[in-house]
This record gives structure tokens, sequence and C-alpha cells, in this order.
């Protein structure tokens, strides 16, 4: 999603984080009545470029690595990397998170699962956690329906066969009012940020005009400054290096007085909300049949779930699946107690009807 606001401040910061070309990455957990997980880790690219800075998802020496290639009708080369290693327990997962030092490694990431035994069948539930980034942030919720929700959340290929399909203007509507509604929900979030922040530095400094509450029931008025400077064609930057937006949202004086500490909110607010991170999907492969998900089919029958930046922005992002598996056993067992008191109890009727 483009994010226009301070766009001019985090120039450099998006030079860094679009300068290599990474690879499209998928990551596949084939997960193990057990609780262990084979996980397989596919990096296709256009560069024979497969340095841990670029990575998506970390992987070592001690997994069993496969490169290949392929070569299209176009005689244009891809580059493939595949890398496998199965996994004792999720801790070994989570550690293997803690250890990653590639593109992601500012993103806090563990997984999970549950295994509950219900005696005609098991249940299993697995799940991989993005911890959110922001502190004060809003919920996309509250910005987008239900529809705009479900094109927000859904794959990349899903959303460009529709733009690309019978109703391809429609969805092409669509898809320019969530980009404009994810842009406010971006400045809202960057000003209810900047406003947590900068009361929490300035806490027990500022009277009660500098408080999070009143500055936080001017947030609005904040954010029209942002978007009106934007569409002008200020330079954010150049605004705030000189005080002028400061000045006029928290007054001269105060700007003056508390510039360390509304430079250092900034700050975390920048790196907070456009945090380097680079896309990949995940797929999750249950034992048994699948009861419950919040993830997509994709063309292969698998859950998918793209990941990106603005999924975890403001909440967790948790892609989680549920699945069951028949105990045989149990129905055997359960059939042959059945069949044991039957028998027993018609011996034993048969048996005084001779008496």
């Amino acid at each position: 999603m483009k994010k226009r606001v301070l766009k001019s401040v985090l120039l450099m910061v998006l030079l860094i984080v679009f300068s290599c070309d990474e690879p499209e990455t998928i990551v596949t957990n084939f997960v193990h009545p057990d609780g262990s997980v084979t996980r397989r880790i596919e990096m296709r690219n256009k560069k024979n470029n497969f340095k841990p800075s670029v990575l998506q998802v970390p992987f070592d020496s001690t997994w069993i690595i496969k490169d290949t290639i392929e070569i299209d009708a176009k005689k244009d080369t891809t580059w493939i990397k595949t890398a496998e290693k199965l996994f004792k327990n999720i801790e070994e997962i989570d550690k293997s998170y803690l250890a990653d030092k590639g593109a992601n490694k500012a993103i806090s990431r563990k997984a999970k699962f549950h295994k509950k035994f219900k005696w005609f069948n098991t249940e299993y539930r697995f799940s991989e956690l993005i911890e959110k980034k922001l502190s004060f942030g809003y919920l996309i919720k509250d910005f987008l329906n239900q529809e705009e929700l479900t094109y927000f959340y859904s794959p990349q290929s899903v959303n460009s066969e529709k733009l690309k399909g019978q109703d391809s203007l429609k969805y092409k509507a669509l898809d320019d009012t969530i980009r404009k509604k994810v842009e406010t929900w971006t400045t809202k979030n960057m000003v209810s940020e900047w406003i947590g922040e900068f009361s929490r530095l300035t806490q027990g400094k500022a009277g009660n005009d500098m408080t999070r509450e009143s500055l936080k029931a001017r947030e609005d008025e904040f954010a029209k400054l942002i978007k009106f400077y934007d569409e002008k064609g200020e330079k954010f930057d150049s605004l705030w290096t000189n005080g002028i937006i400061l000045k006029e949202f928290i007054g001269e004086k105060n700007a003056i007085k508390y510039k360390t500490e509304a430079d250092s909110a900034l700050a975390i607010v920048t790196r907070n909300v456009f945090v380097s991170f680079k896309d990949y999907s995940v797929r999750i492969v249950m034992p048994g049949k699948v009861i419950g998900t919040n993830g997509f089919i994709d063309k292969t029958d698998v859950l998918l779930w793209p990941v990106k930046s603005d999924y975890f922005m403001t909440e967790p992002y948790e892609m989680w699946a549920e699945s069951k598996v028949i105990n045989t056993w149990a129905w055997v067992v359960t059939g042959a107690f059945i069949l044991f008191v039957i028998t027993g109890l018609i011996i034993r009727l048969f048996g005084k009807k001779k008496i």
C-alpha cells in the first residue's frame, strides 16, 4: 500500500528497504501429530541473490538446501533455493526466529501448537504469530468494511485475478478506495503513536495542556494539518526541522522547550510505522481434516496467508489452522466394549429365563 504521508522524511529508509532484490518466498509448515514440524522454504529470484540480509525467513547450514534454476520460454532465468528442516517442537522454531539476522529481524515472530485428545478424535491447532508494532494505533477494521477487509487480507494473486476478471471495474474502484482509506489509517496511526510516545517522554514535565488526553482531543486537527501540507507538496522534513508543524500543534513555547522529546517521538514512530520488512507467504499443512482456519485455500488446496507489514501494525497477526484426526482404535475399542456389554446382557437375560 502506498503511504504518501511523511514520504520525504522516510525517503532514505524506503531506499534501504527496497534497494535489495528480495526473493519471492513461501514458507510451508507440515505439522505432525506429535507436535514436530517440517518447514520448507522456497525462494525464487530473478537474480542469484540469496544473501542472509535479504531473506524474509531464517535458515542455516543445518537445513537440507537445494539449488535449481528455471528457464522460461522467453529465456528468462529464475534461481530457486529450497531449504527444509524437521523441528522437533515449536520451541526450536521460536529459537530460529530469535536468532534471525535477515531482512525481517525487526519483527517478533513465534509459533504455537496445541493438541487436544477427545477419545473418538484428536484435535490440533497450529499457528504463527507476529506481534504488533504500535502501542497507540487504531485497528484497520475501524476504517474498512467487511468486503474491504476481505480484499485487504487476500493474497496478491487472488486480488490480481479479480482486477483482471469480468468485474475488473468494480475491483479497481474497490482497490482505489482501500488505498485511500489505508492512507488515512496510516496517518491516524502516526499521529496517535506520536502523541502517545511524546506524552510518555514528557510525562511529569509538561503542563495540563500537554497531557496525552489533551493532545489526543486534538488528534484530528494534527492529522488534517499533516494532510494539508502533504497535498500542497510541502516537504514534511523541512517543516518539522523548522518547527512549523510542531508550533502550530503545541504552540511555539512548547515546541521550543520540548523539541528533543518531539524529535525522539517522531523517530520512534518512523521506525515502527515504516518498519523495514519484506513480504512473504505462509502455508500450513495440518494432520487430518481441517475444521477451522483464518487462511485462504490456494491453487494446490493448501492453506495460505500473505504476510505484510500492514497486517501486524496495530494488532497481532496470527495465521492459524485447526484440524481433526479420527482415532480409529478408539472406535474399535468402544465398539468391542459395547458388543461385550450387549452380549453379557443377552446371556444374563436368557440365563434367567431358563431358570
